[in-house]
């Protein structure tokens, strides 16, 4: 099984770039030091979303890329895996789609949860709302440090906290378990993206 060898987690939605074009801004993180982006535009029609890929590979050579539900996209561009929803197609089923170097995430909001993609073949897990945010407010309320606590225990691969997390908050997760840390606004609508991205880093760093 593939390792997971980052632990800053760049969640894309084109919609909280402030304007600025998303493979842009991606790239301004990925000069900064980001490594992993998942490619989470899930309203892009596929041809769109294929265009949107290709861009995001031949701008930045070296990213860690992984498409949101798409497997077939993910298998066929060769990226470095592909991340589901609960809802998405089983991980066991995708376990036996996707090539043997790529990576399988999969998102979920409880430690059950957590404990089933464990037992499916999920690579590692992003894993809230922790912390109150707006975009994660259709999951419910926030699943708090204590959750994250609990499932760090129950499970052995690496868990991505997410939802409302600043560079402050990282250093907190990552002292109730969490691996790394899934990030979305606080870096794509940040005016100066490259210097919140050191942050996060900087974090992640001082706990490593």
């Amino acid at each position: 099984m593939p390792s997971v060898d980052f632990r800053l987690y760049v969640v894309t939605d084109r919609q909280q770039t402030a304007g600025r074009p998303l493979v842009s801004v991606v790239g301004r993180a990925v000069s900064a030091g980001a490594r992993a982006v998942q490619l989470r535009e899930r309203d892009l029609p596929i041809r769109e979303l294929l265009s949107l890929s290709l861009n995001l590979q031949r701008e930045l050579s070296d990213i860690q890329l992984f498409i949101n539900d798409r497997v077939d996209l993910a298998v066929a561009l060769g990226c470095r895996g592909v991340h589901l929803r609960e809802s998405s197609l089983p991980a066991s089923v995708v376990r036996t789609l996707v090539r043997p170097s790529q990576l399988l995430g999969l998102s979920v909001h409880s430690i059950q949860g957590a404990v089933a993609a464990e037992r499916h073949g999920a690579d590692f897990v992003v894993l809230g709302p922790i912390y109150d945010t707006p975009s994660k407010r259709a999951y419910g309320a926030p699943l708090g440090l204590q959750v994250l606590e609990q499932a760090a225990c129950a499970v052995t691969i690496p868990i991505f906290a997410i939802g409302g997390i600043t560079a402050s908050r990282a250093r907190e997760v990552l002292q109730g378990g969490a691996f790394g840390v899934a990030v979305v606004s606080s870096i794509l609508s940040a005016s100066n993206v490259e210097a919140a991205t050191e942050k996060f880093l900087a974090a992640i760093e001082c706990e490593s």
